[in-house]
């Protein structure tokens, strides 16, 4: 009796036994098909081609930036590596295209001074003739002077004809445009520090467009460039000017809208000492919305930079088919910043050609770069010797 008890009882502990681990052997493998399921439903993550990086402001007094809180600069990622990105033209390539394309949009100066000079019989009403066609082609009145008395002179005394008009008439235009500048742009790396390169200029002369060229021209060269988008001012510049980047692969140094722009100018800077690149680029504003004036805001940018690095190159980019204005433009800049080359945007389409030389008799700083289309690669090195053949092609 008492063993029968017993042999019931262990008999309905082993059924509970076997129940209960039964019961949890069902619960774990449902739980981990739940789990398989819910995770195979989540959505893969993209790896972002940028992150904004926020911005230390910079002291009015102090000028250097506070300590706030801020991302690290170096939470601002590249893009992907797998991304396609644009191969930039050669030099070489970009320079004959655009001489082709600046002697279909400029030869009108050329032909007009040439058909001038052919002339059976270069008389005073002739003379004049000339001077109007440098003048309405903004050479401005100084120059025109200048050229049209050495050209009146060798005509005379050289005795030359219509055939040799040409040969003169460039010699002279490509000694007015002085090819003895220094058009070369200071893009070396230092020992320890990048070139730093400070665009400047009026908004609307393109100079965030050619931020993005110019790095594009300095990748096809294998340089290591990072940008810094210090024009907060405008709506969607830093947008702008970070899908350039991205397209050849080059990182983009930015901060909020409407935030300090000597802040973000300082930080792209020390991106660039801290990746060891070769140039940092930074765009600024043409206006500000502030009681500061535009050209104080650039002073202490450039100020700020220097507490890095020494700024190599300020470039001042002028829309060509302004004219005068663009000269006016020009003037302002260069009483408050070191201008040390131009940048001729639009030279193409209604653009005279007589800026070139206008503007650089003016300022005594030579054009180094000059625009001719919106093409990604339309931005091309000065050569005046190209320039002149241009014109008269």
């Amino acid at each position: 009796m008492f063993t029968s008890q017993l042999v019931t009882l262990l008999t309905d502990q082993v059924l509970i036994a076997i129940i209960v681990v039964a019961v949890v052997v069902l619960g774990g493998a449902t739980g981990l098909v739940v789990t398989r399921r819910r995770r195979s439903a989540l959505p893969t993550a993209e790896r972002p081609a940028s992150l904004d990086t926020a911005e230390p402001k910079v002291g009015d007094d102090a000028e250097t930036p506070r300590d706030t809180p801020t991302r690290t600069l170096e939470d601002t990622e590249l893009p992907d590596e797998a991304a396609t990105l644009d191969k930039p033209e050669s030099a070489q390539g970009r320079l004959v295209r655009l001489r082709a394309r600046l002697a279909r949009s400029q030869g009108s100066l050329g032909k007009g001074l040439l058909a001038l000079l052919s002339r059976d019989k270069l008389d005073e009403e002739a003379w004049e003739d000339i001077e109007t066609t440098l003048i309405t082609a903004d050479v401005g009145v100084a120059p025109t002077q200048e050229l049209v008395e050495k050209l009146r002179t060798r005509m005379r005394v050289e005795g030359v004809g219509a055939a040799q008009a040409r040969d003169i008439l460039r010699e002279e235009l490509i000694a007015l445009v002085d090819p003895s500048m220094d058009r070369s742009l200071a893009v070396t790396r230092r020992e320890t520090q990048p070139a730093v390169v400070l665009v400047v200029g009026v908004n609307g002369t393109g100079k965030t467009t050619t931020v993005g060229k110019l790095a594009r021209v300095l990748v096809a060269e294998d340089k290591h460039v990072v940008l810094g988008a210090a024009d907060t001012f405008r709506a969607a510049a830093a947008d702008q000017l970070q899908t350039w980047g991205e397209r050849v692969g080059v990182r983009t140094v930015r901060g909020p809208e409407g935030g300090d722009p000597a802040s973000i100018a300082f930080d792209a800077v020390k991106q660039g000492i801290a990746e060891e690149a070769d140039v940092v680029l930074v765009d600024t504003a043409g206006r500000l919305h502030t009681k500061t004036g535009l050209m104080d805001e650039l002073g202490k940018v450039k100020r700020v930079i220097e507490k890095s690095a020494e700024v190599d190159e300020v470039l001042l980019v002028i829309d060509a088919t302004t004219g005068q204005n663009g000269l006016t433009q020009a003037r302002v800049f260069a009483e408050v910043i070191n201008v040390t080359g131009l940048v001729l945007t639009k030279l193409d389409g209604t653009a005279k050609g007589g800026i070139v030389i206008a503007v650089q008799r003016e300022l005594g700083v030579p054009v180094k770069l000059v625009g001719l289309g919106e093409g990604a690669d339309d931005l091309a090195p000065f050569d005046p010797e190209q320039f002149v053949d241009a014109l008269l092609d």
